[in-house]
């Protein structure tokens, strides 16, 4: 049964925000008091948050669905739907989201590190929040936006100071054993490890993590054996360790032809030239293992590598190699650039930027693609006709209708507003632009202006005294 996974494909689904209510205020003397339909709830969003307690994605691999909720619709008397409750997802540090065609989307590292996955849409307006004074009644609302939906991969690249490489049964589960409190299985067969442990070393006053990585064999870059599925976890390492065998009982492998095709699965994954290289001779217990050992330090030596003689078994050697260790982190961690503070990048639109555009597509419509019209679009409620004249006059004035005419287009002519997959598609008429103009106070109820009748008067100034009569009779003395 699978235990560890470093590789997923999720599918996060943010929550839909609540529908605008269209409402008229009522109370005695007053059937028409004004709008006061409520706003719409936010929908919630899907947030990725690093969880130290959290060491890999086998949770989404068994449910790689999630959504989160929905907004509650606005109601009368001015009440504002709820917000949907945000859906937070813990990954282990060290997550990297991408999207489907593998653009980096997020890197997440470091406790609390925080990524939004999925944007929950935006509540509807409610006819009181659309009422102005030129529109003193809107009958109708906006609608909720849809939530975001989108597909990512998620990879688990392991943040560790130290990689330990090495052929199958080379001895870095035995090394990782003895150098830290980590418990890894440890057998005399290839491939024993089958996902990457982490220890903790203490070497002075130097605390680092060091990563044992599955064994890798000649090919594991182009994805034989289990070499290309674990090599990203070396990626943030930063120093590489070497473990080599000394008593390899193989009579056609030999330490240095062992490293040298490491070496080259290493290059050919590309990203880790600039990692300093320790090489450990490894169980030189066994008296043949000392007399290789013996035999290949100075070509190793010659070639620049600091060496280092071990045995896991015998726990000789281990101090030195430890302490090693230490120094080239501690050097590592002091030439990075200290963080900065977090800065916030202005990126202004272009002064001609009319946030949208109007192109011609093969198909001989007109598509209008923007932030803004695909919005109104999802907001308006094609069913009634106000909202959908509502529609035109936000796109007049955002200059849609000009743009359109510019463009070649023509009373007639199909014009989508949208994606290609999900685009809301109509014949255009000019005449829209005027129409939108001349029906610009849309909304507005005269009734609400109107001076009422001279009997309408009388009856409600009769009303009002009877009703303050009664209230007398209530607390009159005896």
């Amino acid at each position: 049964m699978t235990t560890f996974v470093d590789r997923v494909e999720l599918h996060v689904a943010a929550g839909n925000g609540g529908h605008g209510c269209a409402s008229v205020h009522r109370e005695k003397f007053k059937p028409l008091g004004g709008p006061d339909g409520g706003n719409g709830g936010r929908g919630g969003d899907v947030i990725l948050v690093v969880d130290q307690s959290v060491t890999t994605l086998l949770d989404y691999h068994h449910s790689p669905h999630r959504k989160a909720g929905n907004g509650a619709p606005g109601a009368g008397d001015n009440r504002s739907g709820k917000d949907g409750q945000d859906l937070i997802l813990p990954v282990p540090d060290g997550t990297v989201v991408l999207d489907k065609e593998g653009n980096v989307l997020a890197d997440l590292v470091g406790q609390g590190t925080t990524f939004i996955a999925g944007q929950g849409g935006r509540g509807g307006l409610g006819n009181a929040a659309l009422a102005s004074a030129r529109r003193k009644a809107p009958g109708f609302a906006l609608l909720g936006e849809p939530g975001e939906f989108r597909d990512i991969v998620m990879e688990l690249k392991t943040v560790a100071d130290v990689a330990l490489v090495g052929y199958p049964s080379a001895g870095k589960s035995s090394l990782i054993s003895v150098l830290s409190a980590a418990k890894p299985k440890i057998a005399d067969y290839p491939f024993t490890t089958l996902v990457p442990n982490l220890g903790v070393v203490t070497a002075g006053s130097t605390v680092y993590t060091i990563a044992d990585v599955p064994g890798l064999i000649p090919g594991a870059s182009q994805g034989k054996g289990l070499g290309l599925e674990f090599l990203r976890h070396v990626e943030r390492c930063s120093v590489l360790v070497h473990v080599l065998d000394t008593a390899t009982l193989e009579s056609d492998r030999d330490p240095v032809s062992d490293l040298d095709v490491i070496e080259a699965e290493l290059k050919q994954y590309g990203g880790l030239d600039d990692r300093p290289r320790i090489v450990v001779l490894n169980k030189i217990d066994i008296p043949d293992g000392q007399d290789l050992a013996d035999m290949i330090r100075p070509d190793l030596e010659a070639r620049g590598y600091q060496v280092f003689e071990v045995s896991a078994v015998a726990r000789t050697g281990l101090k030195e190699l430890s302490f090693a260790l230490a120094g080239i982190i501690g050097a590592a961690r002091a030439a990075k650039p200290k963080e900065e503070a977090t800065r916030i990048v202005i990126r202004p639109k272009a002064v001609d930027d009319a946030g949208f555009t109007v192109t011609l597509g093969d198909d001989g419509l007109y598509r209008v693609r923007g932030e803004k019209p695909e919005r109104w679009v999802k907001q308006t409620d094609f069913n009634n006709d106000e909202a959908v004249g509502y529609l035109a006059d936000r796109l007049n004035r955002l200059g849609v209708e000009d743009a359109l005419l510019k463009a070649g287009a023509r009373s007639g002519d199909g014009v989508a507003i949208g994606s290609e997959e999900n685009a809301v598609v109509f014949d255009w008429e000019p005449s829209m632009a005027a129409g939108a103009e001349m029906l610009g106070r849309r909304g507005e109820d005269h009734r609400l202006d109107a001076p009422r009748p001279a009997a309408v008067r009388r009856r409600d100034r009769d009303a009002e005294r009877d009703e303050a009569d009664t209230e007398f009779e209530k607390f009159k003395p005896f």
